[in-house]
């Protein structure tokens, strides 16, 4: 006889069913060993009256013992799946769960046979009664692949319909976790949903799993929402989801959101931590309202939470950005006091608050402080002072300070290099800030944007305004896009020495990019062409504006107002520019029109336009182009 052991897998077992000899490769290559625990219910003596489900259930409880009877044989071709939802459903033999689930789907590669959603949800059903959990969940995700998204209520309808006698409330976390793994996250949710609402038992495990789910993929409102919910039906609250939920709604700066998720700490019954108020405290903090932010502090006292380290920086980093130094000191003092010791974190901000206000005497005593007391700056703090010094101009101690941070086997990075680049640029040293472009090509540290447009500045503050092009066409060479003010720097460099010829190609160029320049930039070519007495492009260039959807402003009418004047434009030119413009808005106009009106009275000319009584300096429509210069 062939007796069946504990260790043989349900594969191994049902071959015997069929024949001693033949091979059956089901739908899952899933080996499932009989566990020690399960013992099988006492068999009932009073069998079904379906011949048919007392036939197969004696073919099955007989297989370890002798091959196929010939009277199974002979019902195969007439099985349906109704036939085995009943017999999963009612078990008149009383079977275990793997006999059945081995039956299951042997039966389903037969010829001509095909289960339905009412054979696999009383599959399930009976898996999750026994807690064959990992097989249940992959017949739901079977059915999942198969009917998709927002299958849930049909599924949960049947899986009712379904359930034998005996059954848990198991398969409802199966379900969730079928629909979680599948990617259908709404489904998961309406299926704890319909839990709730037809009174079962809460799948908290599924809920959880779920709720890390939501929080990775979704905004937090839509996360929160589901957490209060499986709040409500009794999920045990936990005070680092809280804390989760308020950094990100602090992160996405949606303060009153988080400031709702403090609050139901309390409502909830738990405590906020030290790191609940600092969450918050942070997010008012980037927002600027320092007001809460010490409001919350008395709030910690009040309840007797004590500030840490992160509390005392993060105020003292919202008084630093809002210029409040003295307070800022006055905050370190207290955290001094309390006995908690700055770390690096407090101290950059400290100096980078000085350093923003050209305290850098100050900064720099907050740097040897930090030396003295063994915190050791990073590369973040020595940037910090680095960009501190340039602002000055104090570029020999920025040199000091990255010799310093070398001392240390600290190496400075692309911030580091571009930082000091700018500062040589700033102060005129173009050749330093070469030689610090070099070494940067040396050490593989690639220019970005702002490198570079550090180098087009300095360039055309010193008049090089070819060098500055040919950095220009560099950055593009390199991939890089530089913006708009760049090409402003250099096209306005060309036209300030009469070039206005070239101005228009670089615009030109800007414009074959893809981009549509601002009217900023049309009105630097503009300036140059009328100066150039070149009016005719400068009309032009009015015209290409209105076809670009770039609406010209006070400045522009100016300046061809200006340039009609200089190269003794007619009235009607003046006359349709006035009409153009709508009204003269500005002294500069005013001068440029009673210019023209003195120049054709002298002809015998007469206009049309206003005379104004006021005293008007001739000099302030230069004045105005000047604040051009970018």
């Amino acid at each position: 006889m062939f007796y069946m052991k504990p260790s043989r897998t349900i594969n191994q077992y049902f071959l015997t069913f069929h024949h001693p000899s033949s091979l059956l490769k089901f739908g899952r290559s899933q080996l499932i060993l009989f566990s020690t625990w399960y013992s099988p219910p006492p068999q009932s003596h009073q069998h079904h009256h379906n011949p048919i489900l007392t036939t197969i259930s004696q073919a099955i409880k007989d297989t370890p013992s002798k091959p196929l009877n010939s009277s199974l044989k002979k019902l195969i071709p007439s099985l349906t799946a109704h036939h085995i939802t009943d017999l999963i459903t009612q078990n008149p033999f009383s079977l275990d769960p793997f006999s059945l689930l081995s039956f299951f789907k042997w039966v389903s590669i037969q010829k001509g046979f095909r289960h339905t959603i009412a054979s696999y949800c009383a599959m399930t059903n009976l898996l999750c009664t026994h807690n064959i959990l990992s097989e249940a969940q992959s017949l739901f995700s079977f059915i999942i692949s198969r009917k998709g998204k927002d299958s849930v209520s049909s599924l949960f309808t049947v899986i009712l319909d379904n359930r034998g006698p005996h059954q848990n409330d198991m398969v409802f976390d199966v379900l969730m976790n079928a629909y979680i793994d599948s990617g259908f996250v709404s489904d998961a949710v309406q299926c704890f949903r319909l839990v709730k609402m037809n009174g079962f038992r809460v799948p908290y495990h599924s809920c959880g799993k779920l709720l890390d789910k939501l929080m990775k993929s979704e905004t937090p409102e839509v996360a929160w929402g589901f957490y209060t919910e499986i709040l409500d039906a009794g999920f045990q609250p936990n005070i680092y989801t809280f804390n989760i939920f308020m950094h990100r709604f602090c992160k996405e700066r949606r303060i009153q959101e988080a400031r709702k998720v403090f609050d139901e700490i309390t409502d909830r019954g738990l405590n906020p931590t030290v790191v609940s108020f600092n969450t918050l405290t942070n997010g008012y903090c980037k927002i600027g309202n320092l007001e809460e932010c010490f409001k919350l502090k008395g709030v910690m006292s009040e309840r007797g939470v004590s500030p840490d380290v992160f509390t005392y920086s993060v105020l003292i980093d919202g008084l630093c950005k809002g210029n409040r130094m003295e307070e800022a000191n006055q905050i370190l003092e207290e955290m001094s006091a309390r006995g908690l010791n700055p770390n690096d974190v407090t101290y950059t901000t400290l100096i980078g608050g000085n350093c923003k206000q050209h305290n850098i005497e100050v900064a720099m005593d907050m740097y040897r402080e930090m030396l003295a007391k063994g915190v050791k700056p990073d590369l973040i703090t020595y940037n910090t002072l680095i960009d501190g010094l340039c602002r000055v101009g104090d570029l020999g101690r920025a040199m000091q300070i990255i010799d310093e941070m070398k001392d240390k086997s600290m190496k400075p990075d692309k911030i580091t290099y571009t930082t000091l680049m700018d500062g040589y640029c700033k102060e005129g040293y173009l050749e330093s800030a070469l030689e610090i472009k070099k070494g940067m090509i040396r050490e593989g540290i690639e220019l970005d944007n702002v490198a570079y447009t550090a180098l087009v500045s300095g360039f055309c503050k010193e008049g090089r305004v070819e060098d500055a092009e040919l950095t220009l066409k560099e950055m593009l060479r390199a991939g890089l896009r530089p913006d708009e003010a760049t090409y402003s720097m250099v096209i306005h460099g060309f036209c300030k020495k009469g070039d206005a010829q070239m101005g228009s190609k670089l615009l030109n160029e800007l414009q074959s990019s893809g981009r549509v320049p601002g009217v900023a930039i049309f009105n630097v070519v503009m300036n140059g062409l009328c100066k150039q007495r070149q009016m005719k492009k400068a009309r032009m260039l009015l015209d290409d504006m209105h076809n670009l959807g770039v609406v010209p402003d006070d400045i522009t009418y100016n300046i061809l107002l200006e340039g009609h004047c200089n190269s003794g434009g007619d009235s009607m030119d003046i006359d349709k520019l006035r009409s153009e413009k709508g009204h003269i808005s500005d002294i500069a106009a005013y001068t440029s029109l009673i210019s023209i009106s003195q120049k054709n009275s002298k002809t015998g000319l007469t206009t049309n336009w206003p005379h104004s009584t006021m005293n008007v300096e001739m000099n302030h429509v230069s004045q105005i182009l000047d604040s051009l210069s970018v």
